[in-house]
Formats: structure tokens, C-alpha cells, sequence
């Protein structure tokens, strides 16, 4: 089986990407999903001692891997590459690598990476790779390690386990920590009781929304204590701190700018100008202000960083514009919003419903996590976008 996803590592110790050949990772490369190639820097040497060090001009400890060594290497494998490969590099003065990169990388059709050694590669290697590759330098934090190979194993699974059908369950992949800038829930498995200790009462209750709303809480509270600086002051926009109040026509400038910024991006994402919120005037939002209730969230500044509206439709209560200031994504302000609409619902309505665009990733993870599931939209249902829906569990 041959696979679309490339992966070569280059390295003076081939060994030490073994673990690669274990678990799902090892099990991917069997299955042909990805072809991950090891390297022996040594082979491209042409002396009898093998040598890829020298002493560094201008003095200082330690040894400077040599450029030569290195030039023929990736020269080796780029010819045969299909595409122009992505040149990983890891080092501590390196760009940091995070869940984001991961899953940027994860896109790529052929990654190369090379595992320095000693005080690093001659730096004219990466000028020469330059005519080949796309050079990334990459850290994977703030502290020195004694070679590349640490890091590529820890970036290669990351990356690896983003590429479809290396994970299994692929939905498990949207819940984890960093995805959307914050960490992930605490979980629990059976017995429910175990040393004294239980599982909170809202998992076993059955109740996905409560469930939902308790986890993304968890997440909340565990990312402040934990990495504070996932949540910068800019945020200070947690659900605890936002101010949600009724919109007025006084409201409606910048509304109306708020709404602009926000659709640009989910055009963007949609590849569509069609939407009619991307074409919203004063006028328009001002007028809906008869047909719908809106809610403005502001920030303990006044800022106005988010807005949602409702509208009971039948037995539906139905959800519309929930959106939140772009910079501020991930930071739980369209989730506060969403569970602020949701206890508006009167008691006459049996379910809550929103719609959305496919290319919407971000929001239909936000979504599913909150108990919405697609489902087929009403007979008077006139649009092309995902219909969700919620029953209101009414105790």
C-alpha cells in the first residue's frame, strides 16, 4: 500500500527512533499510512572515521556538525521527493512547537527531519536547504536537550497522530488539551467508587448537556490554575466576567463590526461570500432587533466581544449569530454565550437548534461537546447549512 504522507528523519543515531516502529505510530507505518524512512547521517560521510563534527571557527566548546555531510543528504532525498518537502529542524532557539504547528504539519504531503547534535548544525546547511526545502525551526520548549531526537519523536507523534485513520476514534482527537487554547476536562472510567473517592455525580447522570457544560467548566477552571498564560488578561472575558445584556439600537455600530470581522473569517473558511451576515448594513441589524432577542457580551473593560441571538420557532427555540471577537477564540466566550441562550428557552419548547456551515470545525467541536447532533432540518427549512439539534431535558 502506498501512502500520501512522507516522513524521512536524518540522524547519527538510528536507533533511537526504534519507539518509532511501536504502538499506533508503528502500526500506521505497517498499515500504509505514512512512510517513515530513518537515516544514517554517517552514510554520507567519506572519510574512514566517518566524522560529521569539527571544532567551531572562532573558538568555543563543543563541536559544529559538518555542512557536508548534511548537503548530500538532503540532497538524497530530495530527489525523489513529489513535492517540495518541509525541512524540521529541532532546536532550543527554535520557533516553540505546539498543538497548532502539529496540526498544520499534519497537512503536509512530505516532512524531513534533522536530528542535530553537539552545539548544532553549520549554518550555512540551512541556507543550502533553502533552494529544496521549506526550513521550519522548531523547540519544543524553553530548555537544551542533547540531540534532535528527543524532540523529532515527540513532534513525529504528534504530528503522525493528526494524519486520518492513524487515531481510531477520530473524534477523540477534538477533545483534547490545546486544541482550542485550553486544557483538557479530567476523566474518569469505572468503578464509580474506588477508594473512597467517586466520580462526579453529573457523569453518571446521563444528562449530555449537563455533562457537556460541566466539562468545558472543568476546562476552564483547570487552565487557569494550571497555564494561566493560556488565558492572558487580554481574556479576561471568562464566563464568571462577562457582562450579558439585551442589545439596543445604540448598540447596533458595533455590532454591526463585530459581525463583519467574524463572518469574514467564516467565509474564509467556507470559501463563500454568501453568507447574509457578511453582508449585514446598520439598517438590517437595527430592524432584527424586532424579530430577534440579541444579546450583547461585554468584557469587564466594556468591550464588546461577543453576541448571540434567539428566536422561538414552534416548539424550537432556536439559535442564530453566535459569535465571539476573533482574537478571542478558544478563550470560552461563544460557549458562555451558547449555555446563556440555552436557559433563556421557555418552558413551551422541547429542543434547541442552531445551524452552521460545514468548514465551521471549530464551532461544530464547540457544539458537539455542548449535546448538539445533526439532525434533518424542519420541511421549512429553506438553507444548505448543518442543522443541529439539542432536546431540553426538563427536570
Amino acid at each position: 500500500m502506498s501512502s500520501d504522507v512522507q516522513l524521512d528523519v536524518i540522524t547519527i543515531f538510528p536507533d533511537y527512533l526504534a519507539p518509532l516502529d511501536l504502538s499506533l505510530i508503528g502500526k500506521a507505518r505497517r498499515d500504509g499510512l505514512i512512510d517513515l524512512r530513518v537515516h544514517d547521517l554517517r552514510e554520507f560521510t567519506h572519510d574512514r572515521h566517518r566524522t560529521v563534527d569539527d571544532t567551531p571557527y572562532g573558538g568555543g566548546a563543543g563541536m559544529v556538525m559538518k555542512p557536508q555531510p548534511w548537503s548530500e543528504a538532503l540532497d538524497h532525498i530530495a530527489v525523489g521527493a513529489q513535492s517540495r518537502p518541509i525541512l524540521i529542524v529541532p532546536a532550543p532557539s527554535g520557533q516553540r512547537f505546539d498543538q497548532a504547528t502539529a496540526r498544520e504539519l499534519a497537512d503536509a504531503a512530505h516532512l524531513v527531519f534533522a536530528c542535530g547534535r553537539y552545539e548544532g548544525i553549520d549554518e550555512r546547511v540551512y541556507e543550502y536547504a533553502d533552494r529544496d526545502y521549506d526550513v521550519r525551526i522548531l523547540s519544543l520548549g524553553d530548555y537544551v536537550l542533547n540531540g534532535g531526537e528527543v524532540a523529532v519523536l515527540a513532534m513525529v507523534e504528534a504530528i503522525a497522530r493528526l494524519i486520518p485513520g492513524v487515531i481510531g476514534n477520530a473524534e477523540s482527537l477534538v477533545e483534547e488539551s490545546h486544541e482550542d487554547g485550553l486544557l483538557e476536562y479530567p476523566v474518569y472510567t469505572k468503578p464509580a467508587q474506588w477508594q473512597g473517592l467517586s466520580v462526579p455525580e453529573v457523569l453518571l447522570s446521563g444528562d449530555h448537556g449537563r455533562i457537556a457544560a460541566w466539562r468545558h467548566q472543568q476546562r476552564l477552571e483547570r487552565t487557569a490554575d494550571r497555564r494561566p498564560d493560556l488565558l492572558p488578561a487580554a481574556a479576561a472575558t471568562q464566563s464568571a466576567e462577562l457582562e450579558i445584556r439585551l442589545a439596543t439600537p445604540a448598540d447596533m455600530g458595533e455590532l454591526l463590526t463585530l459581525t463583519h470581522a467574524c463572518w469574514l473569517r467564516v467565509g474564509i473558511n467556507n470559501n463563500t461570500l454568501d453568507n447574509p451576515a457578511q453582508h449585514e448594513t446598520l439598517a438590517g441589524l437595527t430592524q432584527s432587533l424586532s424579530q430577534w432577542a440579541t444579546y450583547l457580551a461585554r468584557s469587564p473593560e466594556g468591550r464588546l466581544v461577543g453576541s448571540v441571538r434567539v428566536q422561538q420557532q414552534g416548539d424550537v427555540w432556536f439559535i442564530a449569530r453566535l459569535m465571539s471577537a476573533p482574537d478571542l477564540f478558544g478563550r470560552g466566550i461563544g460557549r458562555a454565550l451558547l449555555e446563556y441562550a440555552e436557559s433563556l428557552a421557555p418552558a413551551s419548547v422541547r429542543a434547541v437548534a442552531l445551524t452552521t456551515a460545514s468548514g465551521n470545525t471549530r464551532n461544530l467541536r464547540m457544539y458537539r461537546r455542548a449535546g448538539y447532533r445533526p439532525v434533518s432540518p424542519p420541511p421549512d427549512y429553506s438553507g444548505d447549512l448543518i442543522y443541529l439539534r439539542k432536546p431540553i431535558s426538563r427536570n
